[in-house]
């Protein structure tokens, strides 16, 4: 059975996200909340924790994880920002978007679309997120938790513990999460395309 943290949702306990960063470092799968749903994370270079991931959710090659960033200037050290994304992700991050830009050498290879070379970036805006992302100096590996099959994430803590087991290292309970995903946009192009409307207004971006 997966080990299991009860962090307040608003003043993390320094003492818990310690631990949950150990799990992390020793090449753990976390189950956390992001402020939409839960997501499914673990250290950016862990290949085998990736390919946990992938297995847990039943993913294909080409689909696109997200890296959960801290701040603007963790995403300009993974990707390749023009001034016109750079004005964009500014206005709205932290909070409920996920953008798809163009990786740079520092993002590995498995977790970057394979023909694309892009990579989803997201500033989580929620305490326990961001604390993980404090503690850990760098970008979590990160995924909806959509178990094959399901049409909508998982929200409930305890029942991830249960119908999770060892399939993860840890679930953070920092309370009820939600069931509709980030919105996604792709600012890889000529111009910003929403590729997923979720929780996030995505007619913003719509010319």
């Amino acid at each position: 059975m997966s080990q299991y943290f009860e962090i307040h949702p608003r003043t993390p306990q320094p003492r818990l996200i310690r631990r949950a960063v150990e799990i992390l470092q020793q090449g753990g799968v976390i189950a956390y909340p992001t402020g939409t749903t839960y997501a499914l994370g673990c250290a950016m270079g862990e290949k085998s924790a990736v390919d946990r991931i992938r297995q847990l959710r039943g993913l294909e090659e080409r689909h696109h994880f997200t890296l959960a960033c801290r701040d603007l200037s963790d995403i300009g050290s993974y990707t390749r920002l023009d001034n016109n994304a750079f004005r964009l992700l500014k206005a709205h991050v932290p909070g409920p978007y996920t953008f798809v830009l163009r990786a740079t050498a520092e993002v590995p290879r498995r977790v970057q679309h394979t023909r694309r070379k892009t990579i989803g970036i997201r500033v989580p805006d929620h305490p326990v997120a961001q604390a993980l992302l404090e503690a850990l100096g760098e970008p979590l590996t990160t995924t909806t938790l959509l178990l094959p099959g399901e049409t909508v994430p998982m929200t409930d803590p305890v029942d991830m513990r249960e119908r999770l087991g060892r399939q993860v290292d840890a679930v953070i309970d920092g309370g009820p999460g939600g069931l509709e995903p980030s919105t996604v946009v792709d600012l890889s192009g000529e111009r910003p395309e929403v590729i997923r409307h979720g929780a996030g207004d995505g007619h913003v971006f719509q010319a």
